[in-house]
C-alpha cells in the first residue's frame, strides 16, 4: 500500500497502468487490457486519456503556493492544460477548499467535462493575499486508451464469484487502494489453495466507467455464470464493520455478508440499497442484475477524511486492513463451503461409541457437543449449511470442522 499510494491514478493514463503492472508482479497470470478512448459501452463513452505532469500556481515572485509536487490532489482530476496568469479574484473561480475542514486537500474531479482548476486545504485558501498568480497545469487530454486488468482462477466448477474492486484514485488509503490491495490478498491466498469449488473473476478498474466497460464486453458470461460477489471497497480502517446490499438484497452474497458481519462485529453498519456509491450500482442495475453486495469497513461518505488528503495512513492500518481480509475470506469460504448436509442414521446418532460425545455426562459435557447436536437436528438434506448456522446462531466457520468430523464418521453426507 505504501509503494502504490503516491502514484496519482485516474480513470486512465499512465498512473492506472502502473499500479496494474505493480499487482502483475504479486498476482501471476493477471491480464491488462485496454479499450480505446471513444468505445461506446451502453449509454457511455470511453474519454479521452488523461496525462499530468505538472500542476502549480506560483505568486509574483515566482514561490508555488500550490504544487502539485507536493501533493497530487492539488490539481483537479481530469484537469485541461493551461498556461495563465489571473488576478486573486479571477483565480478564485478555480480553487476548491473545504471550509468546515481546514486542512484538508478535497478530491475534485471533472471527467466528462473540460474545465481546470487547483484543490488546496482552506487554510491555504485564506492565506492567498491579493496580486498575480501563475496557473499551470502540464497535462493532456486527448485519444488514448482505458485500462483495466482481470485474473480468472479456475475452480472445479465452471460458475463463478466476482470480486471487483476500482483503480482511479489518487493518494487515498481507505477510499482507494485498501479495495485492490485486499483483493490481491485475497487472490493470493485463493492462488495459494490446492482446490477450489468455484471459478474466481477478479478485476481491478477504474470505478464507474470501468464496470461499465467490463459488463458491456462480457455480460452474457456474466449473467450465466455468476452466483455471488463482491464489490470491494473502504476495507482498511478500524472503526467498524459496514455492509451494502445488492439491489436484490436477498442473494447468497447478501446472505454471507450477513452471516460474516452478524459473528465478526454486533456493531455493524447495515445499509440499504439506497445508500448505494460505488459499483454496485453497475453490476446490479437492471437487467445487469448480478449477485452483488458490499462488505466494507467505515463506508465511503461515511467517514470525516472521504475524498480527501486526510485519508491517510492514519485512517488505514494494519489491523484494519487484516479486518477487512479476514471479513471477505471468510465470505469465500461459506460460499465454498456452502452444501446441503443429511444425517445418514435414523433417530439420534450414538456419538459417543465415535468419540464424538463425552462418555462422562455432566452439567459441561452437553454443552461442549450442543453445537455438534443442533447441527445434526437440522440435518434433513433441505437446509444448507448457511442456514443450519443462522438457525442455531453459530459461525459457518465453526460448523464446518464439526461437520466435517461427522461425514469422516459417516454420520454426514454433504450435497453441493
Amino acid at each position: 500500500m505504501q509503494k502504490l499510494f503516491p502514484i496519482t491514478r485516474s480513470l486512465t493514463g499512465t498512473g492506472v497502468r502502473e499500479t496494474l503492472v505493480y499487482l502483475g508482479k504479486l498476482l501471476s497470470y493477471l491480464t491488462i487490457h485496454e479499450v480505446p478512448s471513444g468505445t461506446v459501452a451502453f449509454d457511455w463513452t470511453v474519454p479521452d486519456e488523461w496525462t499530468i505532469r505538472d500542476a502549480y500556481i506560483e505568486d509574483e515572485s515566482g514561490l508555488r503556493v500550490v504544487d502539485f509536487q507536493q501533493h497530487n490532489l492539488h490539481v483537479v482530476g481530469y484537469s485541461e492544460p493551461v498556461d495563465v496568469w489571473l488576478n486573486r479574484d479571477e483565480l478564485e473561480h478555480y480553487l476548491y477548499s473545504l471550509p468546515d475542514q481546514l486542512n484538508a486537500i478535497p478530491y475534485i474531479t471533472s471527467y466528462y467535462q473540460r474545465r481546470w482548476g487547483f484543490c488546496l486545504t482552506h487554510n491555504q485558501r485564506l492565506a492567498l493575499p491579493h496580486g498575480r498568480y501563475h496557473a499551470v497545469v502540464d497535462s493532456d487530454l486527448k485519444p488514448g486508451v482505458l485500462n483495466y486488468a482481470d485474473l480468472i482462477i479456475p475452480g472445479e466448477s465452471d460458475k463463478e464469484v466476482l470480486l471487483s474492486t476500482y483503480i482511479c484514485h489518487p493518494s487515498m488509503a481507505n477510499n482507494e487502494l485498501s479495495g485492490p490491495v485486499v483483493t490481491a490478498a485475497l487472490a493470493r491466498w485463493l492462488q495459494s489453495l490446492e482446490k477450489r469449488r468455484y471459478t474466481y473473476r477478479i478485476v481491478f478498474i477504474p470505478e464507474t466507467i470501468g464496470s461499465i466497460v467490463y459488463l458491456s464486453q462480457n455480460i452474457d458470461h456474466l449473467k450465466r455464470k455468476v452466483i455471488a460477489g463482491f464489490n470491494i471497497t473502504c476495507i482498511g480502517d478500524d472503526r467498524c464493520y459496514s455492509y451494502l446490499p445488492s439491489r436484490a438484497g436477498d442473494t447468497l452474497s447478501d446472505q454471507v455478508a450477513l452471516h460474516v458481519l452478524q459473528h465478526m462485529d454486533d456493531d455493524f453498519k447495515r445499509y440499504t440499497w439506497i445508500d448505494r456509491g460505488s459499483d454496485e450500482r453497475q453490476y446490479c442495475a437492471p437487467g445487469v442484475d448480478l449477485p452483488i453486495a458490499t462488505i466494507m469497513r467505515s463506508k465511503y461518505g461515511e467517514y470525516p477524511e472521504y475524498h480527501t488528503s486526510l485519508d491517510n495512513f492514519d485512517v488505514v492500518t494494519h489491523s484494519g486492513l487484516e479486518g477487512g481480509f479476514i471479513a471477505l475470506r471468510r465470505a469465500i469460504e461459506i460460499i465454498e463451503q456452502n452444501c446441503y448436509p443429511k444425517v445418514t442414521v435414523f433417530c439420534e446418532p450414538q456419538l459417543g461409541k465415535r468419540g464424538l460425545y463425552p462418555t462422562l455426562s455432566t452439567k459441561k459435557s452437553a454443552k461442549q457437543v450442543r453445537a455438534m447436536m443442533n447441527l445434526i437436528s437440522y440435518c434433513d438434506g433441505s437446509r444448507s449449511l448457511l442456514e443450519i448456522a443462522n438457525l442455531i446462531k453459530e459461525p459457518l466457520w465453526e460448523l464446518q470442522p464439526i461437520c466435517d468430523r461427522l461425514v469422516e464418521h459417516g454420520l454426514l453426507v454433504c450435497e453441493k
